[in-house]
């Protein structure tokens, strides 16, 4: 009315009051009176404020990207921030007087992308996939010590890197690789059990050849200790039987000595007899053979007599003339033949 109005700003608003091309006021969640047509009013918002992102870069392998996320700030000093950009406000609507104020929110967000743009430059795609908080910890970091800042007055509270995708296509190639790459691992996990289950069997298959390898070491040693106990016997058979026979050996040996001895003794018994003999023939062996003969027969057959007087006619035949000798004589000597029998 005639004039004069009211503000009562916020306590997140920063209000300075202009008169006369002077600062009358200023200060956070002022309330006063002004009068309009002499007076300048200046809000600026020193809240925190969002500011949403989004761009396109470049990987370190040439591979388009979007980067996505949201910038936190906040008007540290208003009045170097007003005294740069235009927040002049008029009406009983207190609107802007120019767009100033919607420009401080893209410049914050250009002087992040070329932050961004250094960092992720130097990543190829996939470590830049999943590097979202590495690069906003460093670019955060980096934005405490810009100058650009400390002269609009402002402080950035936090920063928020949500995604960083690439293209469609690259994103289809990369979860086709992914997939491929974890069919593979699927792949390689069932060889690895199907190897694992064939290493356990070949183990299982060890243990029971070693088992039965055990058991035939056993059984050799038993083989063997029966084959030494075998041995001790037979040996000690042999022993036996080689005792006996020597024994019999000795025995026989004896039995040798005996018989030569009787033999001996036997020889000279005969040599004995034979001297007897001979001595007692020695005086026969002088005598005539026809007076031995006539004195065999002395008393012996006659017809051995008759005999001997035949054979004694054949030995003198060439000195006889002629014989003749009757056939009852061989009758008689036939008939007393048949007689004896």
């Amino acid at each position: 009315m005639f004039g004069f109005q009211y503000i009562k700003a916020t306590p997140s608003q920063f209000i300075m009051h202009y008169r006369g091309g002077k600062l009358r006021r200023s200060g956070a969640g002022l309330a006063f009176f002004y009068f309009s047509p002499s007076s300048s009013i200046v809000i600026v918002p020193i809240g925190s404020a969002d500011a949403p992102f989004i761009f396109n870069e470049i990987s370190a392998d040439f591979q388009a990207i979007t980067i996505q996320g949201q910038l936190t700030y906040r008007v540290q000093e208003p009045q170097r921030l007003a005294s740069l950009l235009n927040f002049t406000v008029m009406g009983s609507r207190m609107q802007y007087i120019s767009e100033d104020s919607q420009k401080l929110p893209q410049r914050l967000i250009n002087l992040l992308q070329v932050l961004i743009r250094a960092e992720v430059q130097k990543l190829p795609l996939k470590d830049a996939i999943h590097s979202t908080d590495e690069v906003a910890t460093v670019v955060m970091s980096k934005l405490g010590q810009v100058n650009e800042l400390s002269a609009l007055g402002v402080e950035v509270l936090g920063l928020a890197i949500q995604a960083i995708r690439p293209v469609p296509e690259m994103s289809r190639a990369l979860e086709a690789e992914a997939r491929e790459e974890l069919l593979r691992r699927a792949d390689q996990a069932i060889y690895d059990r199907r190897n694992s289950a064939v290493e356990q069997e070949r183990k299982i298959k060890e243990n029971e050849l070693n088992t039965e390898i055990a058991v035939e070491d056993k059984k050799r040693q038993i083989r063997e200790t029966k084959v030494e106990a075998d041995l001790a016997v037979e040996a000690k058979e042999q022993q036996v039987r080689k005792s006996k026979l020597e024994g019999q050996i000795t025995l026989e040996t004896e039995r040798k000595r005996l018989v030569a001895a009787r033999t001996e003794n036997a020889k000279a018994e005969a040599d004995v007899q034979a001297y007897a003999v001979d001595a007692s023939l020695k005086p026969m062996r002088d005598l005539d053979p026809a007076l031995l003969q006539a004195l065999a027969v002395q008393n012996t057959d006659p017809r051995l007599m008759a005999s001997l007087a035949l054979k004694q006619l054949a030995e003198n035949a060439g000195k006889i003339g002629n014989l003749n000798i009757s056939p009852e004589l061989f009758e008689i000597l036939m008939r007393e033949k048949r007689e004896q029998k």
